[in-house]
């Protein structure tokens, strides 16, 4: 159970400062919307799950626990520095510097990713379905890798899936209700904490 709230916290973090966010630019997020960031979070992280338990299948349970201990604390790792990675893509964003690759509007959605606000593409104050669609895609990046990585070693995945609904749901909206009480202006980055967790799991599961 604690190593599953652990996986799932390290993943809503994001969520959360996002939502915060939001919130003190006062931007509201109605419930289906947070449904839809939600949902797809949590799609994204059961599909990743799935990959990486079918791969798991085919490698001995040394190579998997193996493999999954790296890529965790690869994870973590680039968790903990992350900051520079949104600064650099802000920093394209700002001199309208364009990324070219087009798929599925990867580039809105980098700029999301660095930029949480962003997703309010129309500056309406009001994050509708489809913008909210492109920020759960953004907060799911990292879903995939760390989805992937925890299911090479052992992870109980209902169980997982099950908090992340309800942890997704409850960092969504008290991030967002944080933000329009309480904070005027925001600028937290707490992708640290998400890298110092994932680096913990990776520890506790190899030795």
């Amino acid at each position: 159970m604690l190593q599953s709230l652990l996986l799932v916290l390290s993943l809503c973090i994001d969520t959360f400062v996002a939502s915060i966010a939001y919130g003190s630019d006062k931007i509201k997020i109605p419930f289906t919307s947070a449904l839809i960031i939600n949902g797809v979070c949590s799609s994204v992280l059961g599909v990743s799950l799935f990959l990486g338990s079918s791969f798991k299948d085919t490698l001995s349970s040394n190579i998997a626990s193996t493999m999954s201990f790296y890529l965790l604390l690869l994870l973590g790792v680039y968790r903990l520095f992350e900051s520079f990675f949104k600064n650099y893509i802000n920093k394209f964003s700002y001199k309208q510097v364009p990324l070219t690759f087009k798929l599925f509007d990867f580039k809105f959605v980098l700029e999301i990713y660095a930029n949480e606000t962003k997703a309010d593409y129309d500056k309406s104050k009001l994050l509708n379905s489809k913008e909210a669609f492109y920020l759960a895609i953004a907060l799911s990046l990292d879903s995939l890798a760390v989805g992937f990585g925890s299911s090479l070693g052992s992870v109980r995945y209902v169980e997982v899936l099950v908090l992340s609904l309800i942890v997704g749901i409850f960092s969504l909206l008290l991030g967002s209700y944080l933000g329009s009480r309480f904070i005027e202006k925001v600028d937290i980055n707490l992708s640290w904490v998400s890298g110092a967790i994932l680096i913990f799991l990776a520890l506790i599961r190899y030795f």
